[in-house]
Protein backbone atom coordinates (compact mmCIF):
# COMPACT_ATOMS: atom_id res chain seq x y z
CA UNK A 1 0.00 0.00 0.00
CA UNK A 2 3.00 2.11 -0.43
CA UNK A 3 1.95 3.41 -4.08
CA UNK A 4 0.08 7.23 -4.68
CA UNK A 5 -3.29 5.65 -4.51
CA UNK A 6 -2.84 3.24 -1.63
CA UNK A 7 -6.29 4.78 -1.08
CA UNK A 8 -8.06 3.02 -3.41
CA UNK A 9 -9.66 -0.23 -1.88
CA UNK A 10 -8.08 0.59 1.32
CA UNK A 11 -9.45 -0.29 4.49
CA UNK A 12 -9.16 2.63 7.61
CA UNK A 13 -9.44 2.41 11.35
CA UNK A 14 -11.46 5.05 12.81
CA UNK A 15 -10.23 5.94 16.11
CA UNK A 16 -12.27 8.25 18.13
CA UNK A 17 -9.12 9.66 20.71
CA UNK A 18 -11.59 10.67 23.91
CA UNK A 19 -12.65 7.19 24.21
CA UNK A 20 -10.06 4.85 23.02
CA UNK A 21 -6.92 4.59 25.44
CA UNK A 22 -6.33 7.24 28.32
CA UNK A 23 -2.90 7.69 29.35
CA UNK A 24 -2.59 9.95 32.27
CA UNK A 25 -5.90 8.51 34.00
CA UNK A 26 -7.63 11.86 33.53
CA UNK A 27 -10.60 9.70 32.04
CA UNK A 28 -9.92 11.19 29.03
CA UNK A 29 -7.84 8.73 25.96
CA UNK A 30 -5.44 10.86 24.34
CA UNK A 31 -2.78 10.67 21.69
CA UNK A 32 -0.70 9.04 23.89
CA UNK A 33 -3.30 6.07 24.50
CA UNK A 34 -2.99 6.30 20.85
CA UNK A 35 0.52 5.24 20.69
CA UNK A 36 0.07 2.76 23.32
CA UNK A 37 -2.28 0.80 21.26
CA UNK A 38 -1.06 1.32 17.50
CA UNK A 39 0.56 -2.23 17.72
CA UNK A 40 -3.15 -3.27 18.17
CA UNK A 41 -4.59 -1.54 15.40
CA UNK A 42 -1.49 -3.08 13.08
CA UNK A 43 -2.18 -6.35 14.07
CA UNK A 44 -5.94 -5.98 12.81
CA UNK A 45 -4.59 -5.97 8.76
CA UNK A 46 -5.99 -2.49 8.43
CA UNK A 47 -4.00 0.23 6.07
CA UNK A 48 -4.28 3.19 8.16
CA UNK A 49 -6.01 5.35 10.92
CA UNK A 50 -8.37 8.24 11.03
CA UNK A 51 -8.13 10.15 14.00
CA UNK A 52 -11.27 12.34 14.67
CA UNK A 53 -10.58 15.75 16.30
CA UNK A 54 -7.96 16.27 18.63
CA UNK A 55 -7.21 20.20 18.06
CA UNK A 56 -7.77 23.05 20.77
CA UNK A 57 -11.42 23.06 21.28
CA UNK A 58 -14.22 24.21 24.23
CA UNK A 59 -15.63 20.63 23.48
CA UNK A 60 -19.44 21.40 23.65
CA UNK A 61 -19.18 18.87 20.52
CA UNK A 62 -16.37 16.95 22.13
CA UNK A 63 -13.87 18.55 19.24
CA UNK A 64 -15.92 19.49 16.70
CA UNK A 65 -16.10 22.78 17.80
CA UNK A 66 -12.11 24.29 16.93
CA UNK A 67 -10.30 27.45 18.35
CA UNK A 68 -7.23 26.45 16.98
CA UNK A 69 -6.57 24.65 14.24
CA UNK A 70 -3.12 24.45 14.13
CA UNK A 71 -2.89 22.73 17.89
CA UNK A 72 -3.42 19.57 19.93
CA UNK A 73 -5.69 20.48 23.23
CA UNK A 74 -4.39 19.65 26.37
CA UNK A 75 -6.74 17.25 27.17
CA UNK A 76 -5.04 15.08 24.23
CA UNK A 77 -1.36 15.87 24.48
CA UNK A 78 0.88 17.75 22.26
CA UNK A 79 2.23 18.34 19.02
CA UNK A 80 5.47 16.33 19.53
CA UNK A 81 2.80 13.73 20.66
CA UNK A 82 0.90 13.47 17.76
CA UNK A 83 4.55 13.78 15.57
CA UNK A 84 5.18 10.61 17.85
CA UNK A 85 1.46 9.13 16.65
CA UNK A 86 2.67 9.84 13.09
CA UNK A 87 6.04 8.28 13.08
CA UNK A 88 5.13 4.93 14.82
CA UNK A 89 1.96 4.51 12.53
CA UNK A 90 4.51 5.25 9.69
CA UNK A 91 6.80 1.96 11.14
CA UNK A 92 4.44 0.06 11.15
CA UNK A 93 3.13 0.50 7.99
CA UNK A 94 0.15 2.52 8.64
CA UNK A 95 -1.03 5.93 7.01
CA UNK A 96 -2.88 8.56 9.25
CA UNK A 97 -5.63 10.66 7.90
CA UNK A 98 -6.96 13.35 9.99
CA UNK A 99 -10.54 14.95 10.89
CA UNK A 100 -10.48 18.52 9.02
CA UNK A 101 -13.81 20.66 10.30
CA UNK A 102 -13.43 23.42 8.09
CA UNK A 103 -17.31 24.76 7.47
CA UNK A 104 -17.60 25.98 11.13
CA UNK A 105 -15.33 26.74 14.39
CA UNK A 106 -15.87 27.33 17.85
CA UNK A 107 -16.87 31.07 19.04
CA UNK A 108 -13.68 31.13 21.15
CA UNK A 109 -11.62 31.01 17.87
CA UNK A 110 -8.94 33.97 17.53
CA UNK A 111 -10.62 34.40 13.63
CA UNK A 112 -13.98 34.70 14.96
CA UNK A 113 -13.37 37.07 17.97
CA UNK A 114 -12.42 39.62 15.15
CA UNK A 115 -15.21 39.01 13.08
CA UNK A 116 -17.92 39.34 15.33
CA UNK A 117 -15.96 42.45 16.63
CA UNK A 118 -17.68 45.05 13.85
CA UNK A 119 -17.93 45.28 11.00
CA UNK A 120 -15.35 47.05 9.66
CA UNK A 121 -12.50 44.67 10.71
CA UNK A 122 -9.84 42.84 8.21
CA UNK A 123 -12.09 39.17 9.34
CA UNK A 124 -15.46 40.80 9.02
CA UNK A 125 -16.33 38.92 6.11
CA UNK A 126 -14.58 35.42 7.15
CA UNK A 127 -17.91 34.24 8.76
CA UNK A 128 -21.68 34.41 7.61
CA UNK A 129 -23.31 37.26 8.58
CA UNK A 130 -26.30 38.45 7.97
CA UNK A 131 -29.33 41.53 8.57
CA UNK A 132 -32.09 40.94 10.41
CA UNK A 133 -35.64 41.41 8.41
CA UNK A 134 -37.43 44.45 9.49
CA UNK A 135 -39.19 42.80 12.19
CA UNK A 136 -35.66 41.28 13.74
CA UNK A 137 -36.54 37.87 12.93
CA UNK A 138 -33.98 35.82 11.17
CA UNK A 139 -32.95 36.35 7.42
CA UNK A 140 -34.22 32.96 6.82
CA UNK A 141 -35.87 29.73 7.44
CA UNK A 142 -32.77 27.72 7.58
CA UNK A 143 -32.71 24.86 10.44
CA UNK A 144 -29.81 23.65 12.49
CA UNK A 145 -28.85 20.12 12.75
CA UNK A 146 -28.42 20.71 16.47
CA UNK A 147 -32.05 22.19 17.05
CA UNK A 148 -33.75 25.47 16.07
CA UNK A 149 -33.23 28.13 13.71
CA UNK A 150 -29.43 27.76 12.41
CA UNK A 151 -29.01 31.97 13.19
CA UNK A 152 -28.03 33.78 16.97
CA UNK A 153 -27.76 37.43 16.83
CA UNK A 154 -24.53 38.89 17.59
CA UNK A 155 -25.53 42.39 19.22
CA UNK A 156 -21.85 43.48 18.75
CA UNK A 157 -22.20 43.40 15.09
CA UNK A 158 -26.41 43.58 14.78
CA UNK A 159 -26.48 41.23 12.71
CA UNK A 160 -27.23 37.25 12.67
CA UNK A 161 -24.50 34.42 12.01
CA UNK A 162 -24.67 31.54 10.54
CA UNK A 163 -24.52 28.39 12.20
CA UNK A 164 -25.22 24.79 10.74
CA UNK A 165 -24.73 22.90 13.86
CA UNK A 166 -24.30 24.66 17.83
CA UNK A 167 -24.78 28.37 17.96
CA UNK A 168 -21.81 28.38 19.72
CA UNK A 169 -19.98 26.88 16.32
CA UNK A 170 -20.47 29.71 13.76
CA UNK A 171 -20.33 29.16 9.87
CA UNK A 172 -17.26 30.12 7.94
CA UNK A 173 -17.70 32.33 4.84
CA UNK A 174 -16.10 30.42 2.15
CA UNK A 175 -17.02 32.95 -0.37
CA UNK A 176 -14.05 34.94 1.10
CA UNK A 177 -11.01 34.09 -0.79
CA UNK A 178 -9.24 34.92 2.32
CA UNK A 179 -10.88 31.99 4.18
CA UNK A 180 -10.10 29.63 1.34
CA UNK A 181 -6.65 30.59 1.64
CA UNK A 182 -6.45 30.19 5.66
CA UNK A 183 -7.80 27.04 5.10
CA UNK A 184 -5.42 25.96 3.20
CA UNK A 185 -2.54 27.11 4.88
CA UNK A 186 -4.02 24.86 7.76
CA UNK A 187 -3.51 21.91 5.05
CA UNK A 188 -0.51 22.68 4.23
CA UNK A 189 0.87 22.99 8.18
CA UNK A 190 -0.11 19.22 8.97
CA UNK A 191 1.07 17.57 5.64
CA UNK A 192 4.06 19.38 6.62
CA UNK A 193 3.52 17.33 9.94
CA UNK A 194 3.28 14.23 7.67
CA UNK A 195 -0.22 13.19 7.83
CA UNK A 196 -1.29 11.05 4.64
CA UNK A 197 -4.88 12.56 4.22
CA UNK A 198 -7.81 14.77 5.88
CA UNK A 199 -11.60 13.39 6.02
CA UNK A 200 -13.36 16.06 5.84
CA UNK A 201 -16.13 17.26 7.91
CA UNK A 202 -19.31 18.03 6.83
CA UNK A 203 -17.70 18.63 3.09
CA UNK A 204 -20.84 20.03 1.18
CA UNK A 205 -21.73 22.44 3.79
CA UNK A 206 -18.79 24.91 3.10
CA UNK A 207 -20.59 27.03 1.40
CA UNK A 208 -24.12 29.05 1.32
CA UNK A 209 -26.30 30.47 -1.12
CA UNK A 210 -25.32 34.31 -1.68
CA UNK A 211 -29.04 35.35 -1.94
CA UNK A 212 -29.98 33.51 1.62
CA UNK A 213 -33.63 32.09 0.12
CA UNK A 214 -35.36 29.77 2.29
CA UNK A 215 -35.25 26.46 1.97
CA UNK A 216 -38.39 24.78 0.06
CA UNK A 217 -40.35 22.16 2.46
CA UNK A 218 -39.56 18.20 2.08
CA UNK A 219 -42.62 16.61 -0.37
CA UNK A 220 -45.33 15.37 1.71
CA UNK A 221 -43.61 11.87 2.85
CA UNK A 222 -40.45 12.86 2.89
CA UNK A 223 -40.36 15.33 5.88
CA UNK A 224 -38.94 13.99 9.25
CA UNK A 225 -40.23 14.33 13.10
CA UNK A 226 -37.29 17.63 13.56
CA UNK A 227 -38.00 21.27 11.56
CA UNK A 228 -34.51 20.56 10.00
CA UNK A 229 -35.77 17.43 8.46
CA UNK A 230 -38.95 19.23 7.51
CA UNK A 231 -36.97 21.26 4.57
CA UNK A 232 -34.81 20.51 1.94
CA UNK A 233 -31.35 21.76 2.50
CA UNK A 234 -30.99 23.12 -1.32
CA UNK A 235 -29.84 27.04 -0.10
CA UNK A 236 -27.70 26.31 2.92
CA UNK A 237 -25.59 22.86 1.86
CA UNK A 238 -24.82 21.54 -1.58
CA UNK A 239 -23.90 24.68 -3.77
CA UNK A 240 -21.58 24.66 -7.10
CA UNK A 241 -19.12 26.81 -5.29
CA UNK A 242 -17.43 24.60 -3.71
CA UNK A 243 -16.13 22.56 -6.71
CA UNK A 244 -13.48 25.02 -7.37
CA UNK A 245 -12.55 24.67 -3.64
CA UNK A 246 -12.10 21.40 -3.90
CA UNK A 247 -10.10 21.52 -6.99
CA UNK A 248 -7.54 24.05 -4.99
CA UNK A 249 -7.18 21.38 -2.36
CA UNK A 250 -6.67 18.80 -4.38
CA UNK A 251 -3.48 20.68 -6.16
CA UNK A 252 -2.40 21.12 -2.79
CA UNK A 253 -3.02 17.67 -2.29
CA UNK A 254 -1.22 16.61 -5.65
CA UNK A 255 1.72 18.73 -5.00
CA UNK A 256 2.20 16.04 -2.06
CA UNK A 257 2.61 12.37 -4.06
CA UNK A 258 0.17 9.88 -1.24
CA UNK A 259 -1.51 11.83 0.18
CA UNK A 260 -5.22 11.94 -0.28
CA UNK A 261 -8.91 13.84 1.28
CA UNK A 262 -12.22 11.62 1.58
CA UNK A 263 -15.20 14.36 1.94
CA UNK A 264 -18.25 13.65 4.14
CA UNK A 265 -21.30 13.73 2.17
CA UNK A 266 -24.56 14.47 4.51
CA UNK A 267 -28.02 14.99 3.56
CA UNK A 268 -31.23 13.13 1.31
CA UNK A 269 -29.42 12.34 -2.54
CA UNK A 270 -25.56 11.84 -1.06
CA UNK A 271 -24.66 9.18 -3.12
CA UNK A 272 -24.96 11.61 -6.59
CA UNK A 273 -23.23 14.08 -4.53
CA UNK A 274 -20.33 11.72 -3.57
CA UNK A 275 -19.74 10.73 -7.19
CA UNK A 276 -19.76 14.75 -7.98
CA UNK A 277 -17.11 15.39 -5.40
CA UNK A 278 -15.01 12.86 -6.75
CA UNK A 279 -15.77 12.96 -10.38
CA UNK A 280 -12.14 12.75 -12.34
CA UNK A 281 -8.72 13.83 -11.30
CA UNK A 282 -9.32 16.98 -10.18
CA UNK A 283 -11.29 16.94 -7.09
CA UNK A 284 -11.33 14.82 -3.99
CA UNK A 285 -9.65 11.11 -3.82
CA UNK A 286 -12.95 9.66 -1.77
CA UNK A 287 -16.38 10.35 -0.47
CA UNK A 288 -18.59 8.83 1.89
CA UNK A 289 -22.47 9.57 3.11
CA UNK A 290 -25.08 8.31 5.82
CA UNK A 291 -26.43 5.76 3.16
CA UNK A 292 -24.78 2.91 5.15
CA UNK A 293 -25.27 4.11 8.39
CA UNK A 294 -29.15 4.07 8.80
CA UNK A 295 -31.52 1.24 9.19
CA UNK A 296 -31.39 -0.07 5.62
CA UNK A 297 -29.35 -2.44 4.48
CA UNK A 298 -31.39 -5.15 2.66
CA UNK A 299 -29.74 -6.50 -0.51
CA UNK A 300 -31.52 -3.91 -3.08
CA UNK A 301 -30.78 -1.16 -1.14
CA UNK A 302 -26.99 -2.18 -1.15
CA UNK A 303 -27.08 -2.93 -4.77
CA UNK A 304 -28.79 0.65 -5.55
CA UNK A 305 -26.15 2.06 -3.35
CA UNK A 306 -23.18 0.46 -5.32
CA UNK A 307 -24.86 0.74 -8.81
CA UNK A 308 -23.62 4.53 -9.56
CA UNK A 309 -20.12 3.67 -9.29
CA UNK A 310 -20.19 1.13 -11.68
CA UNK A 311 -21.09 3.40 -14.30
CA UNK A 312 -18.46 5.79 -13.03
CA UNK A 313 -15.75 2.88 -13.01
CA UNK A 314 -16.77 2.06 -17.35
CA UNK A 315 -16.70 5.42 -18.53
CA UNK A 316 -13.33 5.96 -17.21
CA UNK A 317 -14.24 8.84 -14.52
CA UNK A 318 -12.41 6.79 -11.70
CA UNK A 319 -14.83 8.32 -8.98
CA UNK A 320 -14.58 6.77 -6.12
CA UNK A 321 -17.14 5.66 -2.66
CA UNK A 322 -15.84 5.30 0.75
CA UNK A 323 -18.14 2.98 2.67
CA UNK A 324 -18.92 2.46 7.04
CA UNK A 325 -21.53 0.57 8.58
CA UNK A 326 -20.74 2.55 12.28
CA UNK A 327 -18.95 5.84 13.10
CA UNK A 328 -19.06 7.97 16.05
CA UNK A 329 -22.22 9.98 14.72
CA UNK A 330 -24.56 6.81 14.62
CA UNK A 331 -25.86 3.87 16.69
CA UNK A 332 -23.26 0.86 16.37
CA UNK A 333 -24.34 -1.42 13.40
CA UNK A 334 -24.24 -4.57 15.99
CA UNK A 335 -27.12 -3.05 17.27
CA UNK A 336 -28.28 -0.70 14.65
CA UNK A 337 -29.16 -3.68 11.86
CA UNK A 338 -31.21 -5.82 14.21
CA UNK A 339 -35.06 -5.60 15.73
CA UNK A 340 -36.03 -2.83 17.80
CA UNK A 341 -36.55 0.86 17.93
CA UNK A 342 -35.20 4.38 19.51
CA UNK A 343 -34.05 7.43 17.72
CA UNK A 344 -30.44 8.68 16.98
CA UNK A 345 -28.87 11.72 15.87
CA UNK A 346 -27.11 11.73 12.34
CA UNK A 347 -26.16 14.61 10.00
CA UNK A 348 -28.58 13.10 6.69
CA UNK A 349 -31.64 12.51 5.65
CA UNK A 350 -34.94 10.71 7.46
CA UNK A 351 -33.08 7.50 5.79
CA UNK A 352 -30.47 7.82 8.46
CA UNK A 353 -32.63 8.45 11.27
CA UNK A 354 -31.31 4.76 12.72
CA UNK A 355 -33.11 3.04 15.26
CA UNK A 356 -31.26 1.35 18.40
CA UNK A 357 -31.75 -2.06 19.76
CA UNK A 358 -30.43 -3.53 23.00
CA UNK A 359 -29.25 -6.71 20.75
CA UNK A 360 -29.36 -7.55 17.25
CA UNK A 361 -31.49 -9.56 15.46
CA UNK A 362 -31.06 -13.38 16.11
CA UNK A 363 -28.54 -14.92 14.13
CA UNK A 364 -27.67 -11.70 12.38
CA UNK A 365 -24.35 -11.26 14.03
CA UNK A 366 -21.53 -8.75 13.59
CA UNK A 367 -19.77 -11.01 11.71
CA UNK A 368 -22.19 -11.01 8.47
CA UNK A 369 -21.87 -6.78 8.99
CA UNK A 370 -18.16 -6.71 8.80
CA UNK A 371 -18.28 -9.21 5.63
CA UNK A 372 -20.84 -7.28 4.08
CA UNK A 373 -18.65 -4.00 4.31
CA UNK A 374 -15.39 -6.34 3.36
CA UNK A 375 -17.28 -7.12 0.26
CA UNK A 376 -17.91 -3.52 -1.28
CA UNK A 377 -15.79 -1.87 -3.91
CA UNK A 378 -14.68 1.24 -2.54
CA UNK A 379 -12.57 2.24 0.54
CA UNK A 380 -14.10 1.09 3.98
CA UNK A 381 -14.08 2.34 7.54
CA UNK A 382 -14.16 0.58 10.55
CA UNK A 383 -15.13 1.88 13.87
CA UNK A 384 -13.02 1.53 16.80
CA UNK A 385 -15.09 -1.48 18.52
CA UNK A 386 -16.93 -2.63 15.62
CA UNK A 387 -14.02 -5.51 15.12
CA UNK A 388 -15.10 -6.60 18.88
CA UNK A 389 -19.15 -6.41 17.53
CA UNK A 390 -19.94 -3.99 20.28
CA UNK A 391 -23.50 -3.48 21.09
CA UNK A 392 -24.83 -0.20 21.57
CA UNK A 393 -24.47 1.40 25.24
CA UNK A 394 -27.44 2.65 26.93
CA UNK A 395 -26.73 6.16 29.08
CA UNK A 396 -28.60 7.08 31.41
CA UNK A 397 -29.63 11.02 31.22
CA UNK A 398 -27.54 12.57 34.18
CA UNK A 399 -24.31 10.17 32.39
CA UNK A 400 -25.04 12.37 29.14
CA UNK A 401 -22.72 14.44 27.59
CA UNK A 402 -23.77 15.09 23.74
CA UNK A 403 -25.48 18.56 23.45
CA UNK A 404 -27.91 16.83 20.99
CA UNK A 405 -29.10 13.73 23.17
CA UNK A 406 -29.74 16.73 26.17
CA UNK A 407 -31.61 18.89 23.80
CA UNK A 408 -34.17 15.57 22.34
CA UNK A 409 -34.32 13.34 25.39
CA UNK A 410 -36.21 10.58 25.78
CA UNK A 411 -37.25 10.54 21.96
CA UNK A 412 -33.55 11.14 20.40
CA UNK A 413 -30.99 9.85 22.82
CA UNK A 414 -27.89 11.24 20.95
CA UNK A 415 -24.30 10.12 20.19
CA UNK A 416 -23.15 8.61 23.54
CA UNK A 417 -23.91 5.09 23.22
CA UNK A 418 -21.43 4.85 20.39
CA UNK A 419 -18.68 6.75 22.31
CA UNK A 420 -17.87 4.35 25.02
CA UNK A 421 -14.62 3.92 26.32
CA UNK A 422 -12.77 0.96 23.92
CA UNK A 423 -13.04 -1.88 26.63
CA UNK A 424 -9.24 -3.64 26.69
CA UNK A 425 -8.70 -5.84 29.50
CA UNK A 426 -12.29 -7.33 31.05
CA UNK A 427 -11.20 -7.81 34.41
CA UNK A 428 -9.75 -4.36 34.26
CA UNK A 429 -10.93 -1.18 36.53
CA UNK A 430 -12.94 0.16 33.44
CA UNK A 431 -11.79 -2.36 31.18
CA UNK A 432 -8.44 -0.78 30.97
CA UNK A 433 -9.46 2.20 29.34
CA UNK A 434 -8.41 4.34 32.35
CA UNK A 435 -7.75 3.91 36.30
CA UNK A 436 -9.06 7.14 36.63
CA UNK A 437 -13.27 7.98 36.42
CA UNK A 438 -13.93 7.64 32.49
CA UNK A 439 -15.74 10.90 30.60
CA UNK A 440 -18.62 8.29 29.54
CA UNK A 441 -19.49 5.23 31.73
CA UNK A 442 -17.97 1.74 30.72
CA UNK A 443 -20.24 -0.46 29.04
CA UNK A 444 -20.36 -3.29 31.49
CA UNK A 445 -22.00 -5.64 28.25
CA UNK A 446 -18.63 -4.95 26.81
CA UNK A 447 -16.35 -6.55 29.62
CA UNK A 448 -17.41 -10.20 27.68
CA UNK A 449 -16.08 -8.44 24.62
CA UNK A 450 -13.00 -7.18 25.43
CA UNK A 451 -9.70 -7.27 23.35
CA UNK A 452 -8.18 -9.67 25.70
CA UNK A 453 -10.69 -11.94 26.01
CA UNK A 454 -11.27 -12.13 22.50
CA UNK A 455 -7.49 -12.62 22.01
CA UNK A 456 -7.64 -16.37 23.08
CA UNK A 457 -10.99 -16.95 21.07
CA UNK A 458 -10.11 -17.63 17.65
CA UNK A 459 -14.11 -17.95 16.72
CA UNK A 460 -14.33 -14.29 17.99
CA UNK A 461 -15.31 -11.15 16.09
CA UNK A 462 -11.85 -9.61 16.58
CA UNK A 463 -10.19 -13.11 14.96
CA UNK A 464 -12.96 -12.61 12.10
CA UNK A 465 -12.42 -8.77 11.29
CA UNK A 466 -8.66 -10.02 10.92
CA UNK A 467 -9.33 -13.10 8.36
CA UNK A 468 -11.37 -10.47 6.50
CA UNK A 469 -8.95 -8.15 6.03
CA UNK A 470 -6.58 -10.86 5.35
CA UNK A 471 -8.69 -11.21 2.66
CA UNK A 472 -9.35 -8.05 1.27
CA UNK A 473 -5.27 -7.81 1.26
CA UNK A 474 -4.88 -11.06 -0.92
CA UNK A 475 -7.38 -10.47 -3.35
CA UNK A 476 -7.33 -6.98 -5.62
CA UNK A 477 -10.89 -7.96 -6.72
CA UNK A 478 -12.15 -6.90 -3.17
CA UNK A 479 -9.75 -3.93 -2.99
CA UNK A 480 -10.58 -3.25 -6.67
CA UNK A 481 -12.08 -5.44 -8.88
CA UNK A 482 -15.77 -4.64 -10.58
CA UNK A 483 -18.89 -5.28 -9.07
CA UNK A 484 -21.16 -6.94 -10.80
CA UNK A 485 -24.71 -7.92 -9.17
CA UNK A 486 -26.24 -10.95 -10.36
CA UNK A 487 -29.38 -10.94 -7.87
CA UNK A 488 -30.40 -8.58 -5.22
CA UNK A 489 -33.79 -8.38 -3.87
CA UNK A 490 -35.34 -8.80 -0.31
CA UNK A 491 -32.90 -11.44 1.24
CA UNK A 492 -30.39 -12.36 -1.26
CA UNK A 493 -27.82 -10.61 -2.79
CA UNK A 494 -25.00 -11.88 -4.72
CA UNK A 495 -22.52 -10.31 -6.61
CA UNK A 496 -18.95 -11.25 -8.56
CA UNK A 497 -16.40 -9.32 -8.10
CA UNK A 498 -13.43 -9.49 -10.68
CA UNK A 499 -10.07 -7.39 -11.42
CA UNK A 500 -7.63 -9.49 -14.27
CA UNK A 501 -7.76 -12.79 -13.24
CA UNK A 502 -8.39 -12.26 -9.42
CA UNK A 503 -12.48 -13.55 -9.48
CA UNK A 504 -14.37 -13.83 -6.46
CA UNK A 505 -18.33 -14.75 -6.26
CA UNK A 506 -20.14 -12.99 -3.57
CA UNK A 507 -23.66 -14.68 -1.79
CA UNK A 508 -24.94 -13.19 1.17
CA UNK A 509 -28.04 -14.40 2.93
CA UNK A 510 -29.61 -11.18 4.94
CA UNK A 511 -33.00 -12.91 5.18
CA UNK A 512 -34.25 -15.32 8.59
CA UNK A 513 -35.14 -18.33 5.86
CA UNK A 514 -32.73 -20.54 4.17
CA UNK A 515 -31.92 -20.19 0.45
CA UNK A 516 -30.51 -22.37 -2.37
CA UNK A 517 -28.89 -20.99 -5.44
CA UNK A 518 -27.26 -22.53 -8.36
CA UNK A 519 -23.70 -22.63 -8.17
CA UNK A 520 -21.49 -20.51 -10.14
CA UNK A 521 -19.16 -22.33 -12.76
CA UNK A 522 -15.55 -22.52 -11.80
CA UNK A 523 -16.35 -22.20 -8.31
CA UNK A 524 -13.23 -23.13 -5.97
CA UNK A 525 -13.52 -24.00 -2.49
CA UNK A 526 -14.59 -21.38 -0.08
CA UNK A 527 -12.54 -18.71 1.18
CA UNK A 528 -15.06 -17.36 3.24
CA UNK A 529 -18.05 -19.27 4.96
CA UNK A 530 -20.54 -17.99 7.52
CA UNK A 531 -23.20 -20.30 9.59
CA UNK A 532 -22.15 -23.28 7.68
CA UNK A 533 -22.91 -21.71 3.88
CA UNK A 534 -21.17 -24.34 1.65
CA UNK A 535 -21.53 -26.02 -1.86
CA UNK A 536 -23.61 -28.64 -2.51
CA UNK A 537 -23.04 -30.10 -5.80
CA UNK A 538 -24.84 -28.12 -8.34
CA UNK A 539 -25.89 -25.78 -5.68
CA UNK A 540 -24.88 -23.21 -2.81
CA UNK A 541 -27.05 -24.09 0.68
CA UNK A 542 -27.04 -20.19 2.26
CA UNK A 543 -28.60 -21.09 6.22
CA UNK A 544 -30.04 -17.69 7.49
CA UNK A 545 -27.55 -15.12 7.97
CA UNK A 546 -25.05 -16.28 6.24
CA UNK A 547 -22.64 -15.58 3.78
CA UNK A 548 -20.22 -17.62 1.20
CA UNK A 549 -16.95 -16.23 -0.45
CA UNK A 550 -16.00 -18.22 -3.84
CA UNK A 551 -13.22 -18.31 -5.95
CA UNK A 552 -13.79 -18.64 -9.60
CA UNK A 553 -11.94 -19.62 -12.80
CA UNK A 554 -10.66 -16.85 -14.63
Amino acid sequence: MQHADWWRGAALYQIYPRSFQDSNDDGVGDLAGVLLRLDYVASLGVDGIWLSPFFPSPMRDFGYDVNDHLGVDPVFGTLAQFDAVIAKAHALGLKVIIDQVWSHSAEEHPWFRESRASRDNPRADWYVWANAKPDGTPPNNWQSWMGGSAWRWEPRRRQYHLHNFLPQMPDLNFHCAAVQDAILDVARFWLDRGVDGFRLDTANLYFHDLALRDNPAQPPGEAGDSPVLMQRHQHNANQPETLPFLERLRALLDRNPGRMAVGEIGGPGSLPRMIEYTHGPSRLHSAYSFALLGDRHDPAYVAACLAPWKLESTGGVRAWPSWATSNHDVPRVASRWGAGGGGSFAFGGTETLATVTDQAEPGATPHLHLALLAALRGTIFLYQGEELGLPQSEIAFEDLQDPFGKAHWPLNKGRDGCRTPMPWEAAAPHAGFTRGTPWLPLDAAHRVLAVDMQERDPSSTLAFTRTLLALRRQHAALRLGSFDVEQADDSLLIVRRRHQDDVLWLAFNLGAVAQQVPAPQGAHEAILALQSARVQGAQVGLPPYSAVFLPLAP
